[in-house]
């Protein structure tokens, strides 16, 4: 017997969750470090980084060069990255294993799902289109100018008040702190990936599962949301 998600709504991250986007970032990166004269970083140098923001790598790749990251350059240099990654945010970005064998598995059973990402929302739109799949999702929610993100819950809520005639259980997927407790301010569950852009032991991150892989996500909502009508699922997924 397979569980019926008609009333389920999958809120995921995005980076370091859905898609890997390391690559792209770290060629951005990598290309502004370059016009400033100063070395590339290696991907493992930056990996667990790659949600805290441009502003981060950036200062990080100067201080390994050994030079000084003057406040006057970061909104420059800020600009430069976004603009380059902005025009190649999928070359080598993709989803994770797995992940599309769930979306479609979510899909079928009747589950809906959004994206809650402290990205820009015009990037990840963008990306999700670039990738093809952004009009599968009822909502893409990420972050806007004067408006709260993640941690605050008050971003995780506006995506699920988002999404039209929502009203049975919801469920957060993520791989970071910021995650577990938007999901936690807004009173849902929340499942962290193990293989995202972790900047601490998954277990520290206090999430209500944790699973190595997509092969095990959907096991993992029906052990969540089994007292919820979702119970009883086998994985099913060709």
């Amino acid at each position: 017997m397979t569980a019926d998600f008609a009333d389920l709504l999958v809120i995921f991250d995005l980076d370091g969750t859905l898609v890997d986007t390391a690559p792209d970032l770290l060629g951005a990166l990598n290309h502004v470090l370059a016009e400033e004269g100063l070395p590339p970083v290696a991907l493992d140098e930056v990996r667990h980084m790659m949600g805290h923001g441009a502003a981060a790598l950036l200062a990080h790749g100067h201080l390994a060069a050994g030079r000084t990251w003057h406040a006057q350059d970061q909104s420059h240099c800020v600009e430069r990255l976004i603009g380059h990654y902005r025009e190649n945010i999928a070359v080598e970005s993709g989803l994770f294993p797995g992940a599309a064998a769930v979306l479609y598995e979510l899909e079928r059973r009747g589950a809906r799902f959004a994206i809650c990402t402290n990205k820009p929302t015009h990037l990840a739109r963008l990306l999700l289109t670039e990738l093809g799949i952004a009009a599968r999702f009822a909502a893409i929610v990420g972050s806007d100018l004067g408006q709260p993100r993640k941690p605050d819950p008050r971003h995780l809520l506006h995506t699920i008040e988002s999404v039209a005639h929502h009203a049975g259980p919801t469920v957060m997927i993520g791989d970071s702190l910021n995650d577990v407790e938007a999901a936690r301010g807004c009173g849902i569950p929340c499942i962290a990936m193990r293989f995202g852009y972790l900047d601490r032991p998954v277990e520290e991150l206090g999430a209500d599962a944790i699973v190595e892989s997509y092969d095990r996500l959907i096991d993992a909502i029906v052990e969540l949301l089994g007292d919820m009508n979702v119970s009883g699922a086998t994985m099913g997924i060709a």
